[in-house]
């Protein structure tokens, strides 16, 4: 069954994050309980990930974020760094569906092999927050207005490209550490000829940590 996966130590930022556990019992954070919710810390079937906490991840070591032309070719984008963040909104028991907001996401690093473009200037995420859900399965489903705008460099300047979707889905997987997106289709909106009309993504985010507890490891169950 796909899951999280063991994190080890790290589809952004600690220094947004604070602990919700306060120095006094009036401003403590609820205790985690050792009990089977759909997000778990620690260990499978371990500390229940507490609402408000949050959830980040970079890219998996040695891979790239890939906005390409096609599912099966190379054409495109390829960004080296990627990160997201994400506030848990409820944990329920499993078997289930946590809810979370994605609140970050970045891409930076990023190269292009697009005819006619010398260069990726930058890749914006628009229209954050979205939402996010994990089930008990792992399936892992994100909606609302997504966007994503894109500047490429040209040798007549910049062009602006911007995609659009409803809903990108992936999976979590304990066994690898990680949540993969694989050829998610974006949609253009806007944009020259030069912008392809599909952009598929893909990308994978590994380890998946609860930075609000020191960075524990997070299991889906």
């Amino acid at each position: 069954m796909p899951r999280y996966g063991r994190i080890g130590a790290g589809l952004a930022a600690a220094a947004l994050l604070t602990s919700l556990i306060g120095a006094a019992p009036a401003t403590a954070a609820p205790a985690a309980s050792l009990a089977s919710s759909v997000l778990t810390y620690g260990t499978v079937g371990g500390s229940a990930v507490v609402v408000g906490d949050v959830i980040q991840a970079s890219l998996a070591s040695g891979t790239n974020a890939t906005f390409y032309s096609t599912t099966t070719g190379t054409t495109g984008i390829r960004c080296a760094a990627s990160s997201f963040s994400a506030k848990v909104l409820t944990n329920p028991a499993a078997p289930g569906t946590a809810t979370e907001s994605l609140t970050g996401q970045t891409f930076s690093s990023c190269t292009t092999n697009v005819i006619g473009t010398t260069g990726v200037s930058s890749i914006t995420v628009n229209n954050l927050p979205y939402s996010t859900s994990v089930t008990s399965a792992g399936a892992v489903t994100i909606t609302g207005s997504i966007q994503s705008t894109v500047v490429l460099n040209t040798l007549l300047g910049p062009i602006t490209c911007v995609y659009k979707a409803t809903s990108l889905n992936g999976s979590a997987l304990n066994s690898t550490n990680s949540i993969v997106f694989t050829n998610q289709a974006l949609t253009k909106s806007s944009g020259p000829s030069t912008c392809f009309t599909t952009s598929y993504l893909s990308i994978r985010y590994s380890p998946v940590k609860d930075t609000t507890r020191a960075g524990s490891p997070v299991y889906v169950n």
